[in-house]
């Protein structure tokens, strides 16, 4: 998972919650990119990262779901030239109107419901537990157009979400 942006970081940071709580086997990192020269390479931008060094935070071949605050087209012409083409990025897709903070996240598939389903998506060897996991995310969207139509703000869950300092 990686993300850049304050709103795509909280929902990478809730999604990368739901996954380690449901599917605790699952590794997942986390990057939170502020310079976004650093995705490029070292030969582009004074900014840019090494391959090696890239590859070690991003890996040659594993998934990433990244969490935009602009447009997605900009993460990949930032990463073409790097190993891992397996970048599935997430960020603003000109859907929106006068509505909550997070059901504009929802339009856009860029809240942590859309985004634990996404990594689902991309990893099948997950087997029962994720399909289940994936149907409540499923769920939880539908719970949300209800509740943001009926009471015109966003769930209480979602409202008060905070880290949960790990023991």
């Amino acid at each position: 998972m990686a993300c850049c942006g304050d709103t795509p970081t909280l929902e990478i940071l809730a999604a990368t919650s739901i996954l380690r709580e449901h599917l605790p086997e699952l590794k997942v990192r986390v990057v939170n990119v502020v310079d976004l020269m650093k995705l490029e390479p070292s030969t582009e931008h004074p900014h840019g990262l090494s391959d090696l060094d890239y590859d070690s935070i991003f890996t040659k071949d594993k998934h990433i779901v990244f969490g935009f605050h602009g447009y997605p087209w900009l993460i990949h012409r930032l990463t073409y030239r790097r190993a891992n083409q397996n970048l599935h990025v997430r960020g603003y897709i000109e859907e929106g109107t006068i509505t909550t903070p997070f059901d504009l996240r929802v339009q856009n598939r860029l809240d942590r419901f859309h985004l634990v389903c996404d990594v689902i998506d991309r990893l099948p060897e997950l087997g029962a537990t994720a399909s289940y996991l994936k149907q409540t995310m499923q769920d939880k969207l539908v719970e949300h157009k209800r509740y943001v139509d009926t009471y015109g703000q966003d769930m209480p869950e979602i409202l008060d979400w905070k880290w949960a300092s790990e023991t």
